[in-house]
């Protein structure tokens, strides 16, 4: 439940006016240590070795600060002492911070999956670990409400997986499944040239009819979890699936038209959180 699916993470609810006061310290804390983990492994120029020995430094650090030990890197004593606060007083499965950092090192090497099943496993450890350090903040954590977490922030991811395909294919990463592509006809070579013919549209809308059966699957969460908290949880909901219908209008070309939400869309989504139940 990692927020509207636009960027990794530029969306997580933080500090949401939704969010329960008590609540915006750990999501902050968690979204803080997310954005920096994932920036090691995108951003700048550094070297692949470079950027894996930083995010080593990282988990260092996170099983330092899950101990109440000292964190030896001073740049990232401050970050990691203030996590570690909230691991301890939320008691936080610290594994799920392990399965980001491991999601965030596989970015650095890893461009290509081979089949769906590969790409939902690195789903379950770079989009699920968020849902559930959150269900586990409103203390929500039953097995129907993890299964339902999973396939939301699985289908958040495949939503901004289809959405970023230019951007990411910038970095030479493709995060669609390669059988899926041989199976319609896409290659490489047709996303590098922002190709968008009947073969891109019926794969893209494979992958779409895909992530909106998983987001509705997990939809009935949002009606599960009380208060603000619910009220959150619908307009992430509602704002992936508006964002499906916005690649589908038009027609897949997200190479020329990325889609984003705006203040058009958040009117609509309000009253479409309204009317919730006739979505789940």
């Amino acid at each position: 439940m990692s927020g509207m699916p636009v960027d990794h993470y530029e969306n997580f609810p933080v500090a949401s006016l939704l969010l329960p006061s008590h609540l915006r310290e750990p999501v902050e804390a968690i979204y803080v240590f997310a954005r920096s983990a994932d920036d090691v492994a995108d951003e700048g120029d550094a070297a692949p070795e470079a950027r894996l020995a930083r995010l080593h430094d990282y988990r260092q650090a996170l099983e330092a600060c899950a101990h109440g030990a000292a964190v030896a890197d001073a740049s990232l004593a401050p970050m990691f002492e203030r996590l570690g606060r909230e691991i301890r007083a939320h008691k936080l499965p610290v594994q799920r911070l392990r399965d980001l950092l491991d999601a965030f090192a596989q970015d650095v090497g890893k461009t290509r999956y081979r089949d769906f099943a590969e790409l939902k496993d690195y789903c379950r450890r770079s989009a699920d670990p968020v849902g559930r350090l959150l269900l586990c903040l409103y203390t929500a954590g039953t097995p129907e409400n993890l299964r339902r977490s999973d396939a939301i922030c699985t289908s958040l991811q495949l939503i901004n997986f289809c959405q970023d395909v230019a951007i990411d294919w910038q970095k030479q990463r493709i995060y669609l499944p390669q059988d899926d592509m041989a199976r319609f006809g896409v290659s490489a070579d047709d996303i590098a040239a922002g190709r968008c013919d009947e073969r891109w549209r019926a794969l893209m809308s494979f992958q779409l009819g895909r992530a909106r059966a998983m987001m509705l699957d997990g939809a009935p969460l949002a009606r599960a979890l009380p208060g603000r908290i619910g009220w959150e949880l619908r307009l992430i909901v509602l704002g992936g699936l508006r964002i499906i219908e916005a690649i589908e209008a038009a027609s897949y070309d997200v190479f020329r038209h990325r889609p984003v939400l705006g203040k058009h869309d958040w009117l609509r989504l309000g009253w479409r959180a309204l009317n919730y139940r006739k979505i789940a």
